[in-house]
C-alpha cells in the first residue's frame, strides 16, 4: 500500500447503488420503498433503525447520490447545533433551487432535546432533508415532534447468507485481498464472529488475512488472530432474537429455571441489560396485567435500577425480577382488550363524542349542549351512577374480558355489580 492513505476493506467495499446492498431487499428490491422513491424522484425525511454494520449509512449515501443531493454527514457523538447551522449556511444557495442536502447524523439517538428541535425546524422549513439511524428504539430515543416527521424504515439483522455473499464479493473484487490467493477460509467462524455486522465481518476479514498471509485460513487461524473464541450466540445476529424469544416464551409460560438460563445466555454475551430489563416491562403488560398488577411496578422498578447501575451488578436486578414475574399468576387480559378496541376504532372511524360527555367550559359550549345532562358520579351512592361511555352507536360495547385469576375474578365481580347488563 506503500504511503497511499490506508482506507478499510468495509469502507472499499461499499455499495456505490441499491443492486449492491446485501440483506435489505425489503426496502432497496425490485419493489421496495426506497426503490420506488427514488423512481418518483421524491426524497423525504427518514430515519433507519436496525443493528451495527446493517446499512443504514451506506443506503443514506446512495439516495443521496442517487437524487443529486449534496450529502453531509455528522455523528451525534461529536457533532453540535453548530455543525448543523454550518451545513445550513453552506448550502442556503441550493435551498433556493429545491434541493436541500441531504443531512446523515449517525447515533442520532444521542442528540438531546435541544439538539433534536434544532433538527426539527430544519426539517419543517425544508432547509434539509434529515436521515438519521439509529440502533436503539426510536419511540423511546427521538422526540416525537421530530419522529413524526420522518418516514421510519426497519433495516434487518443480516443472515448467514448475505455474509456470505458479502465475503465472496470482497475476496473475488478487492485487488489487495485477490494478491493473497485465497484458497480456503473457514467462513462460518467469520460469520458468527461478524455478528451479522457488515463492517465487522469485513474489517475482520481483511484483518485475518494480512496477518496470517496463508492460502488456507481454519478457524483456528481466526480465533488466534482476533483473539476472541468464536461464539454461537451473537447479540445483533440471527441468534439475538432466537434467545431473547426463548427467554420471553420462557417466562410467558411461568418457567423461572428456563428463563433464568435464558437470561444468563444473554448476560454472557454481552447483551445490554437496558434491552433485557425493556422486555420485562412489555412482559409485565402483556403476559401477566391484571392478574398482578405488582409485576408491572416491580419490572418497571428493575427497569429504573438497571439503567442506574448497569453491569454487573445490573444482573441481580434482572435475576430478581425475572424469577418474579416467570413465578406470577398470568394474564393478557388488558392486552387483548386494547387489541379489540384497536379493531373497533379501525372498523368504525371516528365516532363522535355524546354531548354529555363534551367538557362544556365555555358559554358557548354549553349552549350548544355540552357536558349537559352529565352525571357526577361522586354525587352518587357508592361513587357510581349508570349512564353510557360511549358514542351512541357502541352502546354497552364489551372489550375486556376479565381472565380466570384471584385478582381479575375481583374485579369480574366488581364490574357485575356496577354494570349488570354488560357482564351478566
Amino acid at each position: 500500500m506503500g504511503s497511499q492513505h490506508y482506507v478499510p476493506l468495509a469502507e472499499r467495499m461499499r455499495p456505490e447503488n441499491l443492486d449492491d446492498v446485501v440483506g435489505q431487499e425489503h426496502l432497496t428490491g425490485e419493489k421496495g420503498i426506497l426503490r420506488q422513491l427514488l423512481e418518483r424522484e421524491f426524497l423525504p425525511s427518514m430515519l433507519f433503525w436496525g443493528p451495527p454494520g446493517t446499512g443504514k449509512t451506506t443506503l443514506a449515501y446512495i439516495l443521496a447520490k442517487e437524487s443529486g443531493r449534496p450529502f453531509e454527514a455528522l455523528s451525534a457523538v461529536h457533532a453540535g447545533v453548530k455543525d448543523i447551522k454550518k451545513i445550513l449556511e453552506t448550502y442556503r444557495s441550493d435551498r433556493l433551487f429545491g434541493k436541500p442536502p441531504v443531512v446523515f447524523i449517525d447515533e442520532i439517538h444521542r442528540f438531546n432535546k435541544a439538539q433534536q428541535d434544532a433538527l426539527l425546524q430544519a426539517v419543517e422549513r425544508g432547509d434539509i432533508t434529515l436521515m438519521g439511524a439509529t440502533t436503539e428504539n426510536p419511540g423511546f430515543e427521538i422526540n416525537n415532534a421530530l419522529l413524526s416527521r420522518m418516514h421510519t424504515f426497519i433495516l434487518n439483522p443480516l443472515k448467514t447468507e448475505d455474509l456470505k455473499k458479502l465475503l465472496h464479493r470482497a475476496i473475488e473484487r478487492d485487488d489487495l485481498l485477490r494478491e493473497k490467493r485465497i484458497e480456503k477460509l473457514d467462513e462460518d467462524s467469520l460469520v458468527a464472529y461478524a455478528s451479522g455486522d457488515a463492517r465487522r465481518l469485513l474489517n475482520a476479514l481483511e484483518t485475518v488475512v494480512l496477518a496470517s498471509n496463508k492460502a488456507v485460513i481454519s478457524k483456528e487461524d481466526i480465533e488466534e488472530i482476533l483473539k476472541t473464541r468464536i461464539q454461537a450466540y451473537d447479540k445483533k445476529g440471527d441468534w439475538h432474537y432466537d434467545v431473547i424469544s426463548a427467554f420471553i416464551k420462557s417466562v410467558r409460560g411461568s418457567d423461572p429455571d428456563a428463563a433464568i438460563y435464558w437470561l444468563a445466555r444473554m448476560i454472557e454475551s454481552g447483551e445490554k441489560p437496558e434491552f433485557i430489563a425493556r422486555r420485562l416491562v412489555i412482559l409485565a403488560a402483556e403476559d401477566i396485567g391484571l392478574a398482578n398488577p405488582n409485576a408491572l411496578l416491580l419490572a418497571n422498578a428493575a427497569f429504573d435500577a438497571v439503567n442506574k447501575i448497569g453491569w454487573p451488578e445490573a444482573k441481580i436486578v434482572l435475576a430478581e425480577a425475572t424469577v418474579y414475574l416467570a413465578s406470577s399468576l398470568k394474564s393478557n387480559s388488558a392486552y387483548k382488550a386494547i387489541q379489540k378496541a384497536e379493531a373497533e376504532v379501525k372498523k368504525s372511524g371516528g365516532l363522535p363524542v355524546p354531548l354529555h360527555l363534551r367538557p362544556g367550559d365555555t358559554a358557548f359550549e354549553r349552549k350548544l349542549g355540552y357536558g349537559k345532562d352529565y352525571q357526577y358520579p361522586h354525587d352518587f351512592e357508592n361513587r357510581f351512577v349508570e349512564q353510557n361511555y360511549f358514542p351512541e352507536d357502541l352502546k354497552n360495547r364489551r372489550f375486556y374480558i376479565p381472565a380466570d385469576n384471584p385478582q381479575e375474578n375481583k374485579l369480574k365481580e366488581f364490574l357485575k355489580v356496577r354494570w349488570k347488563k354488560r357482564y351478566e
